[in-house]
């Protein structure tokens, strides 16, 4: 089985206060994008898990494709597979590669298993993994609440717009992103800034996290000016970065610097 795990981006993000149980209230809409993590499952006589491409800090026993793999088989006692996954989407980028993975696996392996588990109990086990996991369980444009995991539908239509996608290489941690942040005053709704044309999101459709992480790290700022520049109706970091994002009227003609990863994709939604 091959699965094609995809990134995603925020249109907005408003971090409005921090709760009781030490996690941010937050309010975003997430919409996936065609930049995409490559998962194989094989039956195996022992569990084994293979990571290519893009190296992940860390041990494979931390990597939410073996603990989404270890949560099914608790639950639901499946036998052993072989897991591979050829990691494209960088991490500490702002995108959910890793939570797209997570959420890829656990839909992967109730289909390799013949589970038939519905969505809304494969969104349950995602959340379990992390924030950002439930959303990828059905991978389309929601608004999302909570730590990131109350997920609702919304009304979109970015069809036929180009996405590019540029990543600088700066890991910034969550801890780093929240240090500095400036807790949303409301003075525009995500949910009626989302109702306007595209072309009137540039100055409303703002993310809570830019003004002090650009502080920290010019370049980012300027990645953002020059998707402007390029004709960009929109442009944004994704999350708590350090990934820029335009939305372009057509294909951006501009390619990505060699010095950077990125994409440059069509949306269908």
């Amino acid at each position: 089985m091959l699965l094609f795990a995809p990134a995603k981006v925020n249109l907005g993000l408003h971090v409005l206060f921090k709760r009781e149980d030490g996690y941010h209230e937050l309010e975003t809409c997430m919409i996936p994008v065609p930049w995409f993590d490559v998962i194989e499952i094989l039956y195996d006589t022992a569990f084994t898990f293979e990571q290519l491409g893009m190296s992940i800090p860390g041990s494979d026993s931390s990597n939410l494709c073996v603990r989404a793999y270890e949560l099914m088989r608790d639950r639901f006692g499946i036998g052993p597979v072989k897991i591979i996954l050829k990691k494209n989407i960088p991490m500490g980028a702002g995108l959910g590669g890793g939570s797209s993975d997570a959420a890829y696996v656990l839909k992967g392996l109730s289909d390799f298993f013949e589970l038939n588990i519905d969505v809304t109990e494969l969104e349950k086990l995602a959340a379990e993994l992390g924030s950002d996991c439930p959303f990828f369980i059905q991978a389309q444009p929601q608004l999302a609440y909570g730590r990131g995991e109350l997920l609702s539908p919304v009304d979109l239509d970015l069809s036929g717009y180009y996405i590019k996608l540029i990543n600088p290489g700066i890991h910034i941690s969550t801890p780093m992103a929240y240090a500095g942040v400036q807790f949303n005053c409301g003075e525009h709704k995500l949910v009626d800034v989302l109702k306007l044309p595209v072309s009137t999101w540039k100055d409303k459709l703002t993310n809570d996290f830019e003004t002090h992480i650009f502080n920290q790290f010019p370049a980012l700022a300027l990645l953002k000016q020059e998707l402007y520049a390029e004709g960009a109706i929109y442009a944004a970091m994704s999350g708590s970065g350090s990934t820029l994002f335009g939305l372009f009227q057509e294909e951006p003609q501009v390619s990505i610097p060699e010095k950077y990863t990125g994409c440059i994709g069509r949306l269908t939604y």
